[in-house]
């Protein structure tokens, strides 16, 4: 073994291989993930659903943007290689491109494939999309054998493309991935950048679409700013920024807070109801998602009927304040203002907290996960009852809220800009909050007891209690997000309270970062911002019939290749990755040992993939 080390060690940096010198057999499974992700995506509808969206008037439209990036990613990924330490690298070249380029023809035949048994077969009764639709879409409109040619050689062309981009200078290849972005970001949001400065419209066309020139125009600045070296200097300022220690890293933390402030404070006077609307919505899951942080990120209590505490919140608010309420509720039943009924919905909220906490809190794992779900959905189910419908009106919900009523100014539901403050003002509350629980003893216990409930508990932790002070927390947190959202809605309905909302909260907190303030508010500008609520737009409304199918897909990515989220904790970020690739490599066949005369791979080597390693 000391010799295979040894000789590893002297190897040379990297390898050559000829350009047909492929791993044929990988590069076929490949192609055909590709092809069936193409097929699939064609048939969800996506593609023809969002072909009326124009990005670059006339060329391009949403539509094919949905089917194109397929093959492009699928390209890069088939060139790139993990090179771990004491691996040998291949050396890129022509044969990186030839694996791209097949990779992708094989790709865009099975799209092919679709286009031509679309025409010979009629199956539409379970494929809604088995249409002649998404025939012509998939053909330019241009005929059957156009389209199969062109599927194929678009495909192909791609890939090759994504997978040449390994073979550039890497400030090309930043320069080149910047500009592409740039242009199809600035067309994508087109709304939000009118909405935010409308003398921007001269971008874009009357009917929607950003204008051929101006796209070039955006190309050629994202192009000569990566050239020029910008996001080497910002890549730098931000490593400088982590980098600091002490009264220096506070001072500029000090300084952040402040300019975050006073832009959240700015930007809705100068934006439209529009961006406001989706900023009040982005601080409500903003809310919601800080609780369950407290309750899956730091305490490792996967809760999946969280939207129960969401529930009570804005149910209490609107008994307490509305005169519409259920015909049983005595006369001296007090009508509060929004205040005074927050005070109470507080109270509320922590003893349901206790009422749910406590009969599951000694359960562990996939068990606990279904008794907090069962609880979820008993709330709501309590709530539509007939039993109750005579305090919470049943079906037909609780109307007529009163906006909240602060003496010299209103919020309310028409006026976003206030609902915006309103939750400003308690997502700083909830984020201070936050903050200083995990830094307090009783944070650390609750990070014990996710990391291991067994050892904190032999290390004389009250598991219990600290268990349970996570769910009331996290149902007071939750309840600021339901008492705001029933005075800006002005009604409350059973169906606002779905399961949805409980793993929409939750893919927020992985997606953004468990146990992570930055990443949980990265997560939810990223998801409710961009993709929308259950039911509330976002910036991508196009998107809104499909934002399932798209988290869903996100999820997965992120299970599979980023587990510690977008913005990871720092503790998470060391427990994970390099020992998964190791096993990974291991598992695979893809570590050989030197033979008896050191003549085979070296150990702790990973034999090249697909085109150029392990991908």
């Amino acid at each position: 073994m000391t010799s295979t080390i040894e000789e590893t060690a002297s190897a040379p940096a990297d390898v050559t291989r000829g350009a047909f010198d492929l791993e044929w057999g990988d590069l076929i499974k490949t192609g055909a993930i590709l092809g069936l992700g193409l097929v699939f995506m064609s048939l969800a509808g996506m593609p023809t659903g969002l072909d009326g969206r124009l990005l670059i008037d006339p060329f391009l439209s949403l539509g094919y943007v949905s089917l194109l990036w397929l093959p492009l990613i699928v390209g890069w990924s088939v060139a790139n290689e993990k090179v771990l330490e004491g691996m040998v690298a291949t050396r890129k070249s022509a044969r990186d491109v030839v694996a791209g380029l097949v990779v992708g023809a094989i790709g865009g035949a099975g799209l092919s494939l679709l286009i031509v048994l679309i025409g010979a077969f009629d199956i539409r009764d379970p494929l809604v999309n088995w249409n002649e639709k998404t025939q012509a879409f998939l053909s330019f409109q241009r005929g059957t054998g156009f389209g199969v040619i062109a599927c194929i050689v678009v495909s192909a062309l791609l890939a090759g493309f994504g997978a040449s981009l390994h073979l550039m200078p890497r400030r090309v290849r930043r320069a080149i991935v910047s500009a592409l972005l740039a242009v199809i970001s600035v067309a994508v949001f087109e709304s939000f950048l009118v909405d935010v400065a409308d003398p921007l419209s001269f971008l874009y066309t009357k009917t929607g679409g950003l204008l051929p020139l101006w796209a070039a125009v955006v190309a050629a600045l994202a192009l000569a700013m990566t050239l020029s070296g910008g996001g080497e200097r910002i890549g730098q300022a931000r490593t400088n920024f982590q980098e600091l220690t002490g009264p220096a890293k506070t001072r500029q933390n000090t300084i952040l807070i402040v300019v975050s402030g006073l832009a959240l404070i700015i930007i809705p006077m100068i934006t439209g109801k529009i961006t406001q609307e989706l900023l009040a919505n982005v601080g409500i899951f903003l809310l919601l998602a800080l609780g369950l942080n407290i309750v899956v990120g730091l305490a490792g209590i996967l809760d999946l009927g969280y939207v129960a505490f969401f529930a009570v919140g804005g149910y209490t608010t609107a008994v307490l304040t509305s005169t519409n309420r259920g015909p049983d509720w005595p006369e001296w039943f007090p009508t509060l203002p929004w205040w005074g009924a927050f005070l109470v919905t507080l109270l509320m909220a922590g003893l349901v907290g206790l009422f749910i906490g406590a009969p599951v809190i000694r359960m562990r794992g996939d068990y606990l996960a279904i008794v907090t779900l069962g609880f979820g959905e008993i709330i709501r189910i309590l709530f539509l009852s007939d039993w109750l419908s005579g305090y919470f009106n049943g079906a037909q919900g609780i109307t007529n809220i009163p906006p909240a009523d602060f003496g010299i100014f209103e919020v309310k539901g028409t006026d976003p800009r206030s609902v915006f403050y309103l939750v400003l003002f308690f997502a700083v509350i909830s984020i201070y909050v936050s903050w200083r629980l995990e830094r307090s003893r009783l944070g650390r216990a609750w990070m014990a007891v996710r990391e291991d409930e067994s050892v904190a508990e032999a290390m004389g932790i009250n598991t219990v209690n600290v268990k349970l002070m996570a769910f009331v927390v996290g149902a007071v947190l939750a309840s600021f997000a339901g008492a705001i959202f029933s005075a800006k809605v002005g009604s409350i309905f059973p169906t606002s309270f779905l399961i949805l909302v409980s793993i929409i909260i939750l893919v927020i907190v992985i997606v953004g970062g468990m146990g992570n303030i930055v990443g949980v508010i990265v997560g939810s500008i990223v998801l409710v911002g961009v993709l929308g609520g259950p039911k509330q737009p976002g910036l991508l409304q196009e998107f809104s019939e499909y934002k399932l199918l798209i988290y869903g897909a996100l999820l997965i990515w992120m299970m599979l290749q980023r587990p510690e989220g977008l913005v990871p904790n720092a503790r998470r970020s060391r427990e994970l990755h390099q020992d998964e690739f190791l096993q990974d490599a291991w598992l695979k066949g893809k570590v050989d040992d030197a033979d008896e005369n050191g003549n085979g791979a070296d150990s702790g080597t990973v034999a090249p993939g697909l085109a150029g390693g392990a991908s």
